[in-house]
This record gives C-alpha cells, structure tokens and sequence, in this order.
C-alpha cells in the first residue's frame, strides 16, 4: 500500500534531520544519545545464511567502523561530548528472518520480478543499551535494513553515536521499481566505475541499473555468436564487455540488491552496426546527420526486412541470455523517417510486402519481443513504441516515459504499466552545454540543468485517476553520456540521483528544506566511502541547515 501523498508529505517534513536516506516510510525517534559499544557486533541470526547476507553483514562492519562521519553541525558534535561519554552502550544488533521456508540468498531475491520482490523490513533500536532487533521476511529486506542500520550514526573523538534513540522503523518501498540509467556506448565506462556506482546505488536503495550498453557510437558489448560487433564496433579492444565481465557486473550488482536491466535500442540508434552486417544498416553515417538522426551518426536496422529482423531477433536473444534480470529493452526511441524513406532497399522491401513503416514496424516489434518471451524477459520499451507508432505490444510491456511527463497520463489510458524517466525531471546530461560542433551559442536540447531540488519535487502520480496508481511501478534517473565519461561520473551522478531514490521509495510529497540536511549528510558519507560527490553548497551553510535558504 503506498502511503497517501498528504500524510507521507506531513511525515518528511516533521521527522528529525539525521542522516537517513531515503527517509523510512514510518519513523519514530527519541532525544537519548546512545554509543556504539567497542565490542559491537551485528548477530546474523539466519539458520543457512547465504554467502551475500554474510558479505553485506561484513559490509555494515566495515562501514561502522570506518565511515566515521562528524555531524554536520558548526561544533561538529563537540557541544554533545558529555551527553555521548554518559549514554548507554549498543552491544548488538541481532539480524534475523520472520518468515520461514527455505532461505533464498540477496541475489536470488533482487532479479525476481518485479511484483515478487521483498524488501521491507523493521528495526528497533532501544535507547538503554539492550539489544538492537533487526527483521525482515526476506534477505533482500535484511539488506534494505542494514543499509538503515549504516545510516544512523555520526563519529565524535573514538565514540560512533546518535542523539536520537530509541528508534523504531518500520520500512518498505512506495514502489518497486527505483532506477539508474547508464549509457555506456557514447563513452566506455571500466568495470571498476560501473561497480562503484552500484555500491552507491545500494546506499540509498536504488533496485535497478537500467544499462543502455550499445548506441550508435560504439558496440562495446560482446554478444555470443556475434562477436563482429564488438571486435569492429567497440571504441578499441580494450572497451569491451566480455561475457565474464557482464557477469562480475550482474553478481556485485546482484549481492547489492540491484537487478540489470540492459538495452539494446532497436531500431534506431544501431548506426555501428554496419561495421560488421551492413545488409542490415539504412542510411549508414548519412549526411547532413541532422536530415536522418537525433544525434551523430546516422542508420537504424532495415526493420522491413526479413532477413534484418530474425537477426535482430537472434542478437537480442542471445544478448539478454548474458542477464538474470526478468526484463530486457529493446528501445524504440527516436526512429527517423527520412532515412527509411531514402532507403531503397527499406522501399523495396516495404513495396514487396504492401506495408507502410509503421505495419514493418509492428511486425518487427513483435518478432522480436516474442523472441525474447521465449527466453523468459520482459520487454521495457521507450514511449514512443506506445504512443507514436500503431505497435501491437504485449500487455506487460512495460513504458519508459521521457518524453513529458505528462505523456503518462496517456500511457496508463491505454493501461500500460509505467516508468518514469522523465527528461524535465531525471536527465542528469541536462544543462551541460551544446556538444556539438560548429554550435557556438548552442545549449543542451533539455536545459537547464535538473538540480536535485527538481527531482524531488517530482509526483509520480499527478495527472493519473486513482484506479491508474497502480500502473506506475517506479521511476528512475538518467545519464546520457555524450559529456560525462569516468573523470566525472561521479560527481555528475552523485548525490543528485538519491532524489528520485527517495521519491520512488518514501513517495513524493518531500520538503526539500528538511531533505537538503539529509542529502548533505549523504553526500558527505559518500566521499567517506570512496564516491566523489558534488558539493550541493558550501560547506558553511551545510553545517548551518536553513541559513542559506532564500528566504533566509
């Protein structure tokens, strides 16, 4: 049950400032300072435990030993010593299932589908000193908690602290799908940066990395039986995926309570493709790019092509064989007409059969789809496969909506399930200036720049009847990467995707004056883990919450 937006709206905006994100969806607190105990240890209380919750467990440790964050105060907690010398010691928190039957590991539960995922939890925290009680019906949820867990505590002197006991959480998510999306085909990002970003991810409960792997610029991805992509559409032959590193990225992405959805767009966006099966490419690299592309270069599959579309078919299938997750995307944004209309053998073709585009289109969409039914996945397409081309898609299909936001109203009419990811709102590439050449007062198509205040502000159900609220299953923020690459990644990504982290896990209806104290307390945390987080403020007004507000 999702909260209703006024009582989820009155509750962010009264809750303590303390460093949680996202904010549980019922909490309560008290004012007694109580210690992390030298000897704490968190009891695994799980009979078969599997190796993911121990390893998360051993996380947490880590964490509470070494985050060792100061409250963001002026005295930085100095003012609180004598409180803190005299609380009560935590000597444990006991971590255990309430549900019993066999016990599925962190990993099994993440790539489940999605209406079969568990993630809630409770915890109880006393303030006198006795034991720290952590429950969950599932080890997704023991994960979601211990995320929590990690959360409360600031570092004064050798003392780890909260000001805050007793506190009581009981936690799920508003909704079941919280996202980010990486483009890693128009710059190659190494492993090691995909894997930070999913232990940042896992920090404020993001459950899906949303992986636009390949585009026209590059094909980094190497695909069983279609080696020829990557080998002459890869950047260099050090910018691939191989099969072994999709797998160490779909694991760690696993044992963090994150499922992989990836993406190959079809059929725009497929330009490099002709570096290896030209039969199939219309208008490769035409020019002026602008007649035929959103973007450099130009060429999308010969959708009327029969021969172009069973190998479509087959590079999805075996592509989606390398991910556990239940879904797959196949695209379908941005499809350019001009280039299907001087394209002669697309006309040939389109003439042969007595079809339009679209009709081409509709058969190409559901060969493919069904293609990958067969392997189990779920297709995820971009709005327009809905909303503009006359497709036949199969009902649990599921809509990314970029567009406007407005166009869910639309989609959830024709009663599709949705995901926002709405540029307006979510495209952290917004506001970076033109990119393209020759462009000299050229701005970025979305500007401006989308804060993390825009993000929060977000209703993913405005527009939408109340029997339409179930149809949205979540949302997501996303980087398009014609400008970011691994110098900047993180400090374009971080801390402004937590926004919808939180929006799509407490629910909307967030004061973005109490949120900004969190937020920097977040961020802060973060550059202790290792992640270069952007300053969101200077740091004199982070330690001073409110006084840089405008109307302060």
């Amino acid at each position: 049950m999702l909260l209703p937006f006024v009582a989820l709206s009155v509750l962010l905006s009264i809750t303590p400032a303390f460093a949680l994100w996202p904010l549980p969806r019922q909490i309560t607190t008290g004012s007694t300072a109580l210690r992390l105990s030298s000897g704490f240890d968190i009891k695994l209380s799980v009979k078969n435990a599997p190796k993911d919750l121990r390893d998360a467990v051993t996380r947490t440790r880590s964490f509470l030993r070494n985050d060792k964050l100061e409250a963001l105060v002026i005295d930085r907690g100095a003012s609180s010593a004598g409180a803190i010398k005299a609380a009560k010691s935590l000597r444990s928190l006991t971590v255990s299932l309430v549900s019993s039957g066999p016990v599925k590991s962190i990993s099994d539960e993440a790539v489940a589908p999605l209406e079969a995922r568990v993630e809630g939890y409770s915890l109880t925290i006393p303030a006198d000193g006795s034991e720290a009680v952590l429950q969950a019906n599932s080890t997704l949820g023991l994960f979601r908690g211990l995320t929590t867990f990690s959360q409360l505590w600031y570092e004064l002197g050798r003392d780890t602290y909260t000001l805050e006991a007793p506190i009581n959480i009981v936690d799920s998510p508003a909704y079941p799908y919280r996202g980010f999306m990486l483009d890693t085909a128009r710059n190659y990002f190494p492993v090691d940066d995909i894997k930070r970003t999913l232990d940042a991810m896992s920090w404020v409960k993001i459950n899906t990395l949303h992986w636009h792997v390949v585009d026209s610029q590059s094909f980094p991805l190497v695909v069983p039986g279609f080696k020829e992509l990557s080998d002459k559409g890869a950047y260099n032959a050090e910018s691939i995926y191989t099969p072994s590193a999709v797998k160490e990225i779909v694991d760690y992405a696993a044992a963090r309570g994150i499922d992989v959805l990836a993406e190959i767009d079809t059929p725009g966006h497929t330009s490099i493709i002709v570096k290896s099966f030209p039969e199939h490419i219309a208008c490769p690299e035409a020019a002026p790019w602008t007649k035929y592309a959103n973007e450099p270069p130009a060429g999308q599959l010969r959708l009327a092509s029969a021969a172009t579309t069973n190998f479509t078919a087959s590079l999805l299938t075996s592509a989606a064989g390398l991910f556990r997750s239940s879904y797959f995307s196949t695209g379908g944004d941005e499809i350019n007409a001009n280039c299907y209309a001087e394209d002669e053998q697309t006309q040939a073709d389109l003439a042969a059969q007595g079809k339009t585009v679209n009709q081409a289109l509709d058969t190409f969409t559901k060969v493919c789809h069904d293609a990958l039914k067969k392997v189990g996945k779920t297709a995820v397409v971009w709005e327009e496969m809905l909303l503009q081309h006359p497709v036949n898609l199969a009902n649990d299909t599921l809509i990314l909506v970029w567009i406007s936001s407005n166009n869910a109203a639309e989609v959830a009419q024709k009663g599709f399930k949705i995901i926002h990811a709405s540029n307006e709102y979510f495209y952290l590439d917004c506001g970076g200036g033109g990119w393209v050449g020759q462009n000299v007062l050229g701005n970025s198509w979305c500007d401006p720049f989308k804060t993390w205040q825009k993000a929060y502000s977000f209703n993913p159900l405005a527009g939408l009847t109340e029997d339409q609220h179930h149809l949205v299953i979540g949302g997501q923020q996303l980087l398009w990467t014609e400008q970011s690459s691994p110098t900047n990644l993180d400090n374009v990504v971080w801390p402004r995707a937590a926004s919808s982290a939180e929006v799509f896990w407490s629910g909307a209806g967030g004061n973005v004056g109490t949120a900004l104290p969190r937020l920097h307390d977040l961020a802060y945390r973060m550059k202790k883990r290792g992640i270069r987080a952007i300053d969101l403020q200077p740091e004199w007004c982070a330690l001073r919450p409110g006084k840089c507000d405008l109307a302060a």
